[in-house]
């Protein structure tokens, strides 16, 4: 294979073994431990799990918004074409965010600024990663707004956030985050509090971006209904690690670990009107008392003695899949 050719397979964002730790009154606790996972040029990866398991803090790891104090990255490294992230200078670090990796946030009506206008704020991006004046950057404004379907686009050019509806808000991150074309796109639960109606044309929204420039995408959620039709690859965490790593078909059609088996058996479904609604019993480990063992033993009804005692590595099962438990796969798990 030439130089170039593996240039172009080469993941776009690599991250590896990633550990972040939290100072807090009753001690350190590390919210990330360990994690890893790569994300392919154009490909969607998305990254599922109950709340407090890591994922944002992830998200936020990589775009190197952890504050310190009291957060610190204690290990690990995250590569965006081959160079670490982590190493690079601050200044280094903000040339990147916002202009080649961009992210969308959790809550957009405490990510926009309240005091200026959404054109204003793209304004202000792309004139910190192009060169630009005031008017083109306004007319691209606009461009960006109309690209998002926030009907009106030279009109609301001139709104304040809080004029806006929740949808045409995300409809305002997602053109900051696309500003300066990225080539890496994180949303943070890009859906949430949206009404199913609003949900489904932010992710055709979304899909279509992707589609049209070529962006990879790592998204954060904890719908698996929103996985299942966006995602290419997913990375399943618990506890602040990994579980589970496959392709979203494979994810589906075969389930490998019991934390997995027990989301999706929570999902709930039409075809299953008047059923009781599946729970997974139990609750995650406080950051501060994480077990010796596996870290969904204790939630475990397959868990054994060794799961207990050690804590399993994420190990390679049929071909690309990977899962850290002690006993897949079983038929008791595939099944």
């Amino acid at each position: 294979m030439s130089p170039a050719s593996q240039a172009k397979d080469a993941p776009l964002l690599e991250v590896k073994d990633l550990q972040i730790e939290f100072k807090t009154e009753g001690g350190v606790f590390r919210a990330v431990d360990g994690v890893s996972f790569s994300v392919r040029r154009g490909a969607t990866l998305g990254v599922v799990g109950e709340s407090g398991c890591g994922k944002s803090v992830s998200s936020l790891g990589i775009m190197g918004l952890i504050p310190t104090p009291p957060g610190r990255y204690a290990g690990g490294e995250v590569l965006f074409e081959g160079r670490d992230l982590l190493k690079m200078s601050a200044k280094d670090r903000r040339g990147l965010r916002g202009g080649r990796m961009g992210m969308i946030f959790q809550e957009p009506m405490t990510s926009l600024n309240p005091v200026y206008t959404i054109g204003d704020q793209i304004i202000e991006s792309l004139r910190a990663h192009r060169r630009v004046n005031h008017k083109e950057a306004r007319e691209r404004a606009v461009e960006l707004l109309d690209l998002v379907r926030l009907p009106s686009p030279s009109k609301r050019v001139d709104d304040f956030p809080h004029q806006l509806s929740g949808g045409q808000r995300q409809r305002v991150m997602i053109a900051l985050a696309l500003a300066n074309d990225p080539e890496l796109l994180i949303a943070d639960e890009p859906t949430t509090a949206l009404d199913v109606t609003i949900q489904a044309q932010i992710l055709d929204l979304m899909r279509d971006l992707s589609d049209r420039t070529g962006a990879a995408i790592m998204l954060i959620t904890h719908d698996l209904g929103v996985v299942a039709e966006t995602c290419d690859e997913v990375v399943v965490m618990y506890a602040g690690r990994v579980v589970e790593r496959a392709s979203a078909r494979d994810l589906f059609q075969a389930p490998m670990h019991p934390y997995t088996l027990g989301l999706m058996a929570a999902v709930p479904r039409l075809d299953e009107k008047g059923s009781r609604l599946e729970t997974i019993p139990g609750s995650v480990p406080p950051p501060w008392a994480m077990p010796k063992g596996c870290r969904f033993a204790s939630r475990c009804p397959l868990a054994t003695q060794q799961c207990r005692a050690e804590q399993p590595p994420l190990r390679a099962i049929d071909g690309d899949r990977l899962v850290a438990c002690w006993r897949a796969p079983i038929e008791e798990i595939a099944a």
